[in-house]
């Protein structure tokens, strides 16, 4: 145990000298308050067309008038969701790599094989550095977005939006976990270190790129702006019935995306900070008895992540050449 925490914290300071941390924490925070700040100027637009259409109205003499808009503090935070499941699943990779690739290039990793170190020491304690970091990264984006929301986006949060962005927070951190872990192990597998970070790249880019892409391009409700039943004023029970014909269609879209760990993230995240419409203000318990099998799937891949990452380091692969 404290082998695993004594590579643990080497880990961590050589984190922490590593540039590429602070292009990672320097521009993800860049990313999110500058969603807030392009949702707020959008919601802006909003009302100003609201309120000329109702000075339009009064003028005609029309007694009847629209509901305005409103604005909802945590559907600003959508492109900085956006921004973490695919920047922030990519900074992980390279990260996950360059943990294992670090000790080989520098021709430490014999000398600590030297050491008497347990079974899982090394990887654990790795692992276990990774996992510190990414809740350090997300805790400070976190403090950043409630900031952002605050300031930038002129809105106040209760101690249930404060919850929810916390619950969205935590999957953030499994998420990239999973990330690194599956990195980690992917290059120590592989017999050329390039070899480990390619595979990890095309791994991601087909989850996190592809294979959502294709389950969005067939859902032709994505088609227009909106949603296309919305646009045409279709109401959700005749939605219903009409995508009861394709039903078949529709559950090789759906098996298409959730078959990425990023669209269990993402539909975690956006139910819980109320950007998919339908779980907007509604109570917790609605949403976790609805979103629940999303966040066991997310906690399982992660855990086999880190197991596979376990299972993989041995001193015959990492001492392999």
């Amino acid at each position: 145990m404290t082998n695993l925490f004594t590579i643990s914290s080497k880990e961590l300071l050589d984190l922490r000298r590593d540039p590429l941390l602070a292009i990672l924490v320097g521009f993800l925070s860049f990313a999110v308050v500058i969603s807030v700040v392009i949702g707020a100027a959008d919601f802006k637009v909003q009302l100003d067309a609201y309120n000329l259409y109702v000075q339009q109205l009064v003028s005609a003499g029309s007694a009847v008038v629209p509901a305005a808009p409103q604005l909802f503090p945590m559907q600003l935070l959508r492109g900085g969701i956006e921004y973490i499941e695919i920047l922030g699943a990519l900074f992980a990779v390279v990260l996950g790599y360059g943990t294992i690739a670090k000790e080989k290039y520098r021709g430490t990793l014999d000398l600590i094989l030297t050491r008497p170190l347990g079974r899982f020491s090394l990887v654990g304690g790795k692992l276990l550095g990774l996992a510190v970091l990414w809740l350090a990264v997300v805790a400070f984006l976190t403090v950043v977005s409630t900031m952002a929301i605050a300031t930038v986006g002129g809105a106040s949060l209760s101690s249930h939006d404060l919850i929810r962005i916390v619950i969205a927070s935590a999957a953030a951190w499994i998420y990239l976990v999973f990330w690194s872990a599956l990195s980690v192990g992917l290059t120590v597998l592989a017999r050329q270190l390039s070899t480990g970070l390619i595979v990890g790249l095309v791994i991601w880019l087909v989850v996190v790129l592809i294979m959502p892409q294709i389950g969005d391009t067939m859902d032709p409700d994505n088609q227009v702006p909106g949603g296309l039943f919305a646009s045409l004023q279709i109401k959700k029970a005749d939605e219903l019935t009409v995508m009861s014909h394709f039903a078949s269609f529709d559950a090789v879209r759906n098996g298409i995306e959730v078959a990425s760990i990023e669209k269990h993230f993402e539909r975690l995240s956006f139910g819980f900070l109320g950007i998919k419409t339908q779980y907007n203000q509604q109570p917790l318990s609605f949403i976790w008895g609805d979103l629940f099998p999303y966040a066991i799937t997310l906690a399982a891949a992660t855990f086999a992540s880190v197991l596979f990452a376990m299972v993989a380091t041995t001193r015959r692969t990492l001492q392999r050449k």
